[in-house]
């Protein structure tokens, strides 16, 4: 899976409308983040592009931009991911600690903060947000006897995992809606079908990174409470949703039964996830994750990485969220300003921290563009583009900003003059 590119996000639909905010139809054909054959290499007249030359160039020139808004899990290099990671284990005390042998030492830290942030009994560590959520939705169909889980159509395990909750797990999904949105209560309430589990993705990846409000998503919850379903949170992304929910960390993942948790999506680590929720669920998680094949001997940085994650990152996202709304103002504004004739920010007030932007032009041009940009100014802006998946119309094109840290020091002015700048490059 290629980390720089965004999800193929649903298809366009003419402007927006009441029922249909985003102008988003057609959400259930998203490709996988990865993409099919990098749009930035298609074959010239010379023959085919090597494709991992491609993207290593890509990677080089937008890791090594002397401007970014965020830094991607690609960019730098080995050494300057080991330097930083160990320049903070010196400087909090982590450095003389012991190494772990299958889940001992740093990996039980880790666990024993996650379930103190997310206020729940007890979190178990995983390689994968994959395995985590197989084996969370394992665990709650052996107890509610039923092996069917209500999700969104866009939901992770439906459109990035190769069907993996049927081919490995034996469960079954139906979906209580197909809109471009988290279902609704009375969505949930009236699906004509029984399922054990309700799973929300909160937020909603390639729906845009968008959110219920908070009584929305109470609401959601009590019916499926009312249903006697329990409820799972694929929270990969829930570390920045407190700023447009209301509510801390702990108040959200105090809706669910059980939450899944990233560590490399919005904290900085290398890689690995929690799954956190009631002690009896997760003392069987840590047998599933056994037979998974998830019993992994070290995983020491990845630990002390999602613990840097924890105490450096975590902190910041609120400020993340708050400037991600100056940057889609400010694009919003210039693209107005130079007349483009279409485009979108979507949503137009970000929910999080991340957004998408989308113009009506091929993934090639758009990525050629702004990689060009990257290597004349050192300034890097958009990243890779990407069509919609099956079903989405035709020369239309989408990539997601993500504002991080060294976002903070853009003003708007920087925005609108680096988007002028790309679109300079498209004429």
């Amino acid at each position: 899976m290629d980390p720089e590119s965004p999800a193929s996000p649903p298809g366009l639909a003419g402007p927006a409308s009441s029922a249909d905010p985003a102008g988003l139809a057609d959400p259930a054909g998203l490709a996988d983040p990865a993409g099919p054959a990098d749009p930035a290499g298609p074959a010239g007249p010379a023959g085919p592009v090597d494709e991992e030359a491609a993207r290593r160039h890509r990677a080089k020139v937008w890791g090594g931009a002397e401007r970014t808004l965020w830094h991607a899990p690609v960019d730098g290099t080995v050494g300057t991911r080991l330097r930083g990671l160990l320049a903070w284990a010196e400087a909090s005390g982590h450095a003389e600690g012991p190494l772990d042998a299958y889940g001992d030492g740093p990996v039980e830290e880790l666990e024993r903060r996650v379930a103190e942030v997310l206020g729940l009994p007890a979190a178990v560590f995983f390689p994968t947000g994959t395995m985590a959520q197989q084996v969370a939705l394992r665990c709650w169909a052996g107890r509610t006897g039923s092996p069917v889980v209500a999700l969104h159509p866009l939901a992770h395990p439906e459109v990035h995992e190769g069907g993996a909750l049927g081919a490995v797990s034996g469960l079954r999904t139906v979906h209580p809606t197909d809109s471009p949105r988290l279902p609704t209560a009375e969505e949930v309430r009236d699906h004509p079908e029984p399922f054990g589990t309700l799973m929300l993705e909160l937020p909603l990846r390639d729906a845009g990174f968008v959110l219920p409000t908070w009584d929305e998503l109470t609401e959601v919850v009590e019916a499926a409470r009312e249903r006697d379903a329990v409820v799972h949170f694929d929270g990969a992304r829930l570390w920045e949703c407190p700023p447009y929910l209301g509510r801390p960390l702990a108040e959200i993942a105090g809706l669910a039964d059980s939450v899944y948790v990233s560590f490399y999506k919005s904290l900085g680590g290398l890689s690995g996830a929690a799954l956190a929720g009631p002690e009896e669920v997760m003392a069987e998680a840590r047998v599933w994750r056994h037979r998974y094949g998830g019993q992994v001997f070290q995983q020491y940085p990845a630990a002390l990485s999602a613990l840097r994650g924890l105490d450096v990152e975590l902190p910041r996202l609120p400020s993340y969220v708050a400037h991600a709304r100056v940057v889609a103002d400010a694009v919003r504004e210039a693209f107005t300003e130079a007349g483009t004739r279409w485009f979108r920010v979507h949503p137009e007030t970000p929910h999080t921290h991340q957004f998408q932007v989308w113009l009506p032009y091929d993934p090639e041009t758009l990525t050629a563009a702004s990689l060009a940009q990257t290597e004349s100014t050192g300034t890097a802006l958009f990243r890779r583009w990407s069509a919609p998946g099956a079903g989405g119309p035709p020369g239309v094109s989408v990539t997601e900003l993500t504002v991080g840290e060294p976002g903070l020091e853009w003003t708007a002015d920087d925005v609108r003059a680096a988007v002028r700048g790309f679109l300079a490059r498209l004429a």
